[in-house]
């Protein structure tokens, strides 16, 4: 079974859990799950595994794999335009594993780094490859709350933070910075006029069509306006490589593209989707993208 097939069989056994809770506002499906606090603030939830031979390559610096076990959980963070506070770390070791010390006092540091010092966790060892699972709890913005993926309009217009494609040839998906501050700056200074966010970790084709079924839109994205990475010869590949952690971002009509954002197309009514139009022709980015 391919991820997105898991993914939808999880979401449709999860409707529901919202209303059935009064402290779950949103559960799965979106960046973060959002829980109402006791003193009434917004929690953030999530939580994201980093897999040996699969999300980096053997010889791989140790500060490295450590700094992206931490930023992938926090860029969701990011996307929520929320702010990380606290992390938990799982880590299953292989058999006499070498740096288990080193990597542990890099993640504490990369967490402290981003504000959620890592609080707690566990540690097993076992067959295979080193395996990490990062928790991070964050609050949402005070005043704009939780930014969603369901929330872009028709009309809408469609940004990303910064170049895409080719974050593994570059390197690009083990030292990116996650969104933070941005996100909590489009929050700051965009409010409600800020309509949807998700940050870009499989590619802005397979992203790009999430967050245009949450919210029951299709993104018309003109593929000359996709910012590349250096290197990146093809729009096809600066949509579909992943890695990237941009953040996809959708503001209302009729506002300046804040500092930071660049702009790539449009929300329009019509069935749910993601199109990016290259000399004229659409072509379905949907399946542009990584899935396990």
């Amino acid at each position: 079974m391919r991820e997105s097939e898991l993914l939808e069989h999880i979401y449709r056994r999860s409707e529901g859990l919202a209303d059935a809770s009064t402290d779950l506002v949103v559960g799965p499906g979106d960046d973060c799950a959002v829980l109402r606090q006791a003193g009434g603030g917004l929690l953030l939830l999530t939580v994201d595994q980093l897999l040996g031979g699969v999300h980096y390559k053997p010889g791989t610096p140790v500060d490295l794999i450590a700094r992206k076990a931490v930023a992938r959980s926090v860029s969701d963070i990011a996307a929520m335009g929320g702010t990380p506070r606290w992390a938990l770390a799982t880590a299953l070791l292989p058999g006499n594993y070498p740096h288990a010390d080193e990597l542990f006092d890099r993640m504490a540091h990369w967490a402290t780094r981003w504000g959620c010092p890592l609080i707690g966790g566990d540690i097993g060892s076992g067959p295979g490859e080193l395996h990490l699972t990062v928790t991070v709890g964050g609050e949402a913005h005070p005043e704009r709350g939780p930014v969603l993926r369901s929330g872009v309009k028709p009309g809408d217009v469609l940004c990303v933070s910064g170049p895409l494609g080719g974050a593994l040839e570059s390197g690009h998906h083990l030292d990116f910075e996650p969104r933070v501050e941005l996100g909590r700056r489009l929050c700051d200074t965009l409010g409600r006029n800020l309509h949807a966010m998700i940050d870009l970790s499989d590619g802005l084709g397979r992203d790009g069509a999430r967050i245009a079924k949450a919210s029951g839109v299709r993104l018309v994205i003109d593929a000359e306006k996709i910012p590349r990475r250096e290197g990146v010869d093809s729009w096809r590949n600066a949509a579909g490589d992943g890695e990237d952690y941009e953040l996809l971002v959708a503001i209302a009509p009729g506002r300046n593209v804040p500092e930071g954002l660049i702009e790539i197309g449009r929300a329009e009514a019509g069935p749910a989707g993601c199109e990016i139009v290259d000399s004229g022709e659409k072509i379905d980015a949907g399946e542009m993208g990584w899935d396990h």
